[in-house]
């Protein structure tokens, strides 16, 4: 039975003119919107207290599971401006069956995925004035999950909270589309078979800061990681899948091997690539063909993907003590990055049914 949402709205919205200050410079995470999503559960009741409300502060005890144990999951997914004036999301349902793994490797309740997507649509329709529509602007969806369970026992929570907040949106990366400096972490790893690599929880994040952090006084905007074993396969970034482009036409992303999120993107670009006649590789990737290959020529582009950036151009692959560098023409990531990004605005027919309209 789905759930009954109440709505709340807010006695105090942005002014006008503040608004339209933010959307014509939303940066990334610096602005929320005016209303927020929350959904209680416990097992005894099971998903009840559905309200889209005002956005502000939590009341927590200090005693709450969250910040003790980290049961913690969470997602993100756009909402875009349409040529018609409407509004959609791209492919919530992906996210939601994601968040329903998340939950269940991190021994949370699975939230049904038509309730994921209808909580993020009742609060992008109650806060529909924040859907940028200038260029490829657009409002990010950050649905989590936390264990609201007060208590100090190791197991899990008995009391757990669902919440969605959305933000609008500009370029992820400071430089744009330009291409961005990779630093290959040679002391941390992201994740380990049986770990939560495939998860989407905060625990994982928290675990690449400092890997990040070195990669920024390295002069690199994002961090890659090995694999956790042999320390030579590559896996994913802080936050983002990976695929390298050889000179041949094929393209090839690290499977995945219980170690590396599956992203949406990530699958989406497998059939985009496709269609422009790419032939698409799923395997494991040694660090060394990377280096090498680009000694050679025989790599010539690589790209990092996700939701927040979309796709990141890669220049310049570096370590401890050396550096490979990439051409800086893109076409193959950039014909991907133009077909992904003009469906998603509607501007191009939407054959595969990806678009969800917010009713």
């Amino acid at each position: 039975m789905a759930l009954e949402f109440s709505v709340e709205p807010t006695p105090t919205p942005t002014p006008p003119g503040r608004l339209e200050e933010i959307l014509a410079a939303p940066g990334f995470g610096k602005h929320y919107t005016d209303h927020m999503v929350t959904v209680r559960w416990t097992p005894a009741t099971g998903w009840y207290d559905a309200r889209v409300r005002p956005y502000g502060p939590l009341e927590i005890d200090p005693a709450t599971h969250i910040f003790h144990y980290g049961q913690s999951i969470f997602e993100g997914f756009k909402a875009y401006s349409q040529p018609d004036g409407g509004i959609a999301t791209f492919r919530p349902e992906v996210n939601g069956a994601r968040f329903q793994r998340s939950a269940e490797r991190l021994a949370l309740p699975p939230l049904p995925i038509e309730d994921f997507v209808d909580a993020a649509d009742k609060l992008i329709r109650q806060d529909a004035v924040w859907v940028p529509t200038r260029g490829e602007d657009s409002l990010y969806l950050r649905p989590f999950m936390i264990a609201t369970e007060v208590g100090l026992g190791v197991r899990p929570a008995q009391d757990v909270t669902f919440m969605v907040i959305a933000s609008p949106a500009g370029a992820y990366f400071a430089a744009g589309d330009k291409q961005v400096a990779i630093w290959l972490s040679e002391d941390y790893t992201r994740a380990a078979p049986g770990g939560t690599g495939a998860a989407k929880c905060g625990g994982n994040y928290a675990a690449s800061l400092v890997a990040q952090q070195e990669a920024i006084e390295n002069g690199c905007e994002q961090v890659l990681f090995l694999d956790a074993v042999e320390r030579r396969w590559v896996e994913e970034l802080g936050g983002m899948n990976l695929w390298l482009v050889f000179d041949d036409g094929r393209i090839v992303t690290p499977e995945l091997t219980g170690t590396i999120l599956e992203g949406v993107t990530r699958d989406a670009i497998k059939t985009i690539a496709a269609e422009l006649g790419r032939d698409v590789e799923e395997r494991r990737v040694d660090i060394d063909e990377w280096r090498k290959g680009v000694d050679t020529g025989q790599i010539t582009e690589v790209f990092a993907c996700g939701t927040a950036a979309v796709i990141a151009s890669i220049g310049d692959l570096r370590w401890r003590g050396g550096q490979v560098r990439l051409p800086e023409a893109t076409p193959v990531a950039g014909a991907i990055r133009t077909a992904l990004v003009d469906l998603q605005h509607g501007r191009v027919p939407d054959p595969h049914n990806w678009l969800h309209r917010v009713p």
